[in-house]
């Protein structure tokens, strides 16, 4: 399961999708380079890991090894497990410092309990979702992978997974089953009125709750619009081509930008704006 540093468009399993010319073909592309290693450092960012002490982290989906390359650079140690052979071989041949599993992070999280400081993942856990074999069914792997995932980590770390999801049922099958597993957190999403520059990291904490990060780009500090906290309540996000589901608050703000770039006169933003009225009886 590789983590590309770009939306993947999903053709057959990752494993078969990334083959020994697509490895090769990723790891040389200084684009994919740069947009791999700014994510990782904002999912190492979001871990807040402690400044005095050298962690273990585990890298789902690691790759050819450009996250654990970050990772090495801040001083920590990290072992990345992968689901395709040729990326693997590509991280051998880059000699990179952290140790390699090939493995399906799908099959679950094969090491002892509390031995990872942290982890992080990159555009890696949707794959999951996925269901390339009849025997795969994505709500049971998934699970499968957050309750091995959830046993691994020490109390009180977190793991950040950077995703692209499809679609909002997607994201809400992983939340779900995130949350099943004992996780406590939510979705942290960075400029989020950016189509291009958005993007969507899973923060989770072990033990007890912490504070979830905000989103990078996010205009006022008290808008929850931009984080999507583990509730009972059905979240909404935007849809596949990034533009706000119509009638929500990003949607009524974006309308509302527009009309004063045109010089209109629009009220001012409020924190009832978008906010839905109650039915009067």
């Amino acid at each position: 399961m590789a983590g590309s540093g770009r939306r993947p468009e999903h053709r057959g399993p990752p494993e078969l999708f990334y083959d020994e010319a697509e490895a090769r073909k990723y790891t040389q592309n200084s684009r994919v380079v740069e947009i791999q290693s700014q994510m990782s450092e904002r999912a190492v960012e979001l871990l807040g890991l402690p400044e005095d002490r050298p962690c273990l982290l585990l890298d789902v989906g690691c790759g050819s090894g450009l996250s654990g390359d970050y990772i090495s650079d801040k001083g920590h140690y990290w072992i990345g497990m992968d689901i395709s052979p040729a990326m693997l071989d590509v991280a051998v041949e880059r000699e990179v410092e952290g140790d390699l599993l090939l493995a399906d992070v799908g099959h679950g999280i094969p090491f002892r309990p509390g031995m990872f400081d942290g982890c992080i993942s990159i555009s890696a856990v949707q794959w999951l979702c996925n269901a390339d074999k009849k025997s795969h069914s994505p709500p049971k792997r998934l699970y499968r992978f957050f309750s091995t995932l959830y046993t691994a980590l020490a109390r009180g770390s977190r793991a950040v997974l950077q995703l692209y999801p499809e679609n909002s049922e997607q994201l809400e099958l992983i939340t779900a089953q995130a949350m099943r597993a004992g996780f406590t957190g939510g979705m942290v999403v960075d400029y989020p009125n950016s189509a291009k520059a958005k993007k969507f990291f899973l923060c989770l904490f072990v033990g007890a709750s912490g504070t979830l990060p905000k989103g990078l780009g996010t205009e006022c500090a008290d808008e929850e619009i931009h984080q999507a906290k583990f509730t009972n309540e059905r979240t909404r996000f935007r849809n596949i081509k990034g533009k706000s589901v119509k009638k929500s608050r990003d949607w009524i703000l974006e309308k509302k930008e527009r009309r004063r770039r045109q010089g209109k006169e629009v009220r001012a933003d409020t924190k009832y704006t978008g906010r839905k009225r109650r039915p009067r009886f």
